[in-house]
């Protein structure tokens, strides 16, 4: 699912939707914790021994480090057996997926050998990894999950998007429990189109109603109380339902985000592209895991993440309380 509308979006939700589960597959990053700090910092997903294994056979880098990010969000939110097997209501469970570059390598090598070779050339076993709503595939076939399945690819919003669709998914019953993944991976196509050196980011959270959550005896970590898209960050913040009167306690964004004025004057900020390098895809899913972490230790206020702005078609603005 792709989009590059700058109409002013906001979706509501019937109910509260709570973070459950949080999972990571990025180098320099031990655990969620560690991205309200500086980093790199030491240890942390290592992709030249994480990326390896019988399960990661025939599949592209996006959707291997997608696996492995999913698979820590899964068993941290307590959705997974010791064999992780899934043991939530597969046929209710949906995947939301937020990459832009995921697949691209893949696309591009098809398109080199149908010129080498013509479509002779193609391997069977190649092609699935062509398809843009691949990572979502793999997640939903590895943990039989039925539910709907989307993949977002709207440029520097996609990952705050995608966490919105799977709220909304939940609120408007189309779901019981969504897995909303982030990924972006390190290649040659990807730095050659950004101009810099990709990323390997994946992040998965796991999204769930309050009440649901509750009752199966889960930590809830953090609640999307908000969250809209318009042509601009202030159009943004005022749908999102940022106020004054909201205290906002740690903004995730860039400096980009001049469009709030003196609403966020003051408030702490994180730019976490800044230290980890271009997320695209991956950074709103990010800035989900940063803001649930500050959220579990320092509940003095709310937390806003924002992405894009005036060199983009679009900003977004989710809103985290606890």
């Amino acid at each position: 699912m792709s989009g590059t509308s700058t109409a002013r979006m906001s979706i509501p939700s019937a109910q509260q939707v709570v973070v459950t589960g949080i999972g990571l597959a990025l180098p320099g990053v031990a655990k969620y914790g560690d991205l309200l700090g500086s980093l790199p910092v030491e240890g942390g997903f290592d992709p030249a021994t994480g990326l390896r294994g019988r399960e990661m056979r025939h599949k592209d880098r996006a959707s291997r480090l997608a696996l492995r990010a999913a698979e820590s969000a899964l068993h941290d939110a307590g959705l997974t057996d010791a064999h992780t097997t899934f043991t939530g209501v597969a046929g209710a469970t949906a995947v939301v997926v937020s990459t832009n570059l995921g697949n691209v390598d893949s696309v591009c090598e098809a398109a080199d050998t149908i010129a080498r070779e013509g479509v002779r050339g193609l391997s069977p076993l190649g092609l699935p990894q062509t398809s843009s709503n691949v990572v979502a595939g793999w997640v939903a076939i590895r943990y039989g999950l039925r539910g709907p399945n989307l993949t977002v690819c709207n440029g520097v919003t996609s990952g705050l998007d995608a966490l919105a669709w799977a709220r909304n998914l939940i609120g408007a019953g189309r779901a019981d429990a969504a897995v909303v993944v982030g990924v972006e991976p390190a290649n040659d196509v990807a730095t050659k189109l950004l101009g810099e050196q990709s990323t390997d980011a994946a992040v998965a959270v796991v999204l769930e109603p309050a009440g649901a959550a509750v009752c199966r005896g889960a930590r809830p970590r953090a609640t999307i109380a908000g969250y809209a898209r318009a042509r601009d960050l202030a159009a943004a913040l005022a749908c999102a339902g940022v106020t004054e009167e909201e205290s906002v306690g740690l903004w995730l964004g860039d400096e980009a985000g001049a469009g709030a004025g003196q609403l966020l004057a003051g408030t702490r900020r994180i730019d976490l592209e800044a230290q980890l390098g271009p997320l695209s895809g991956a950074l709103g899913v990010l800035q989900c895991a940063a803001g649930a972490a500050y959220l579990e230790i320092d509940a003095t206020g709310n937390v806003l993440a924002t992405a894009g702005g005036p060199r983009h078609d679009a900003a977004a603005a989710l809103l985290l309380t606890p």
